[in-house]
C-alpha cells in the first residue's frame, strides 16, 4: 500500500513538473470573451458578499472570518460526504474480510461526521459570540 502510495505520488509530481514548465501548455489556453465575462462576474459576486459580510458584522477583520466560515460551511458538506462514502466502503465493503479494516472504516465516519458537525456549527456559533459577546 506505501509502494503504491509512493509511486502515484511521485508520478503525480512529475506531470506536475512538466505542466508547469511547459511554456506552450500556458499559451493554448486563451480565454475568449465571454469565460472572461464569466470571471469577472464571480469575482464580482465575491467580492459584494464580503462588503455584504463586512457591512453586516461591522468590522472588516469580522467580515471576512464571517466570509471564510462560511465558504467553509458550503464546501464541508460534500467533501465531508466523500469521506463518510469512503468510510462505509472500508468498513461494509472491504472490512468484511479484514478486522483492522472495519476499525479503520468506523473511525473515518466518526472523524468525518464530527468535522460536518463542527464546520456546520462554527459559523452559528461565530455570529452569535459577535453579536451578543462583544458588546
Amino acid at each position: 500500500m506505501k509502494k503504491t502510495v509512493i509511486i502515484v505520488a511521485i508520478l503525480v509530481l512529475i506531470m506536475g513538473m512538466f505542466l508547469c514548465t511547459n511554456k506552450s501548455y500556458a499559451a493554448e489556453k486563451a480565454i475568449d470573451d465571454q469565460t472572461e465575462s464569466k470571471i469577472i462576474e464571480i469575482k464580482e459576486n465575491a467580492t459584494n458578499s464580503l462588503e455584504d459580510y463586512k457591512e453586516k458584522y461591522g468590522s472588516d477583520a469580522y467580515g471576512v472570518v464571517a466570509y471564510i466560515l462560511n465558504l467553509v460551511r458550503i464546501y464541508s458538506i460534500p467533501l465531508c460526504f466523500l469521506g463518510i462514502a469512503i468510510g462505509a466502503i472500508h468498513q461494509y465493503v472491504i472490512g468484511i474480510r479484514k478486522l483492522d479494516t472495519l476499525e479503520k472504516g468506523m473511525a473515518l465516519i466518526v472523524s468525518f461526521v464530527t468535522i460536518l458537525i463542527i464546520c456546520q456549527i462554527l459559523p452559528l456559533a461565530f455570529a452569535i459570540f459577535v453579536k451578543f459577546g462583544r458588546g
